[in-house]
């Protein structure tokens, strides 16, 4: 998912260089949620990981 915020980032940045400025804002907005979707569920199952090895190993 982050590779795909990767592309869309890009794409906003050559869409806006060449002054199509409604597909960079789009492409740009798509970005930013998979963007943040992918730190949501990376906190998500760091937080998780760390509840269920302590249930696991006894600690």
């Amino acid at each position: 998912m982050l590779k795909w915020a990767l592309i869309f980032a890009v794409i906003a940045l050559i869409a806006g260089g060449l002054g199509f400025t409604g597909v960079a804002g789009a492409a740009a907005g798509v970005a930013k949620l998979l963007f943040f979707v992918c730190v949501v569920g990376f906190v998500l199952f760091l937080a998780l990981g760390a509840f269920v090895g302590k249930k696991i190993t006894g600690g």
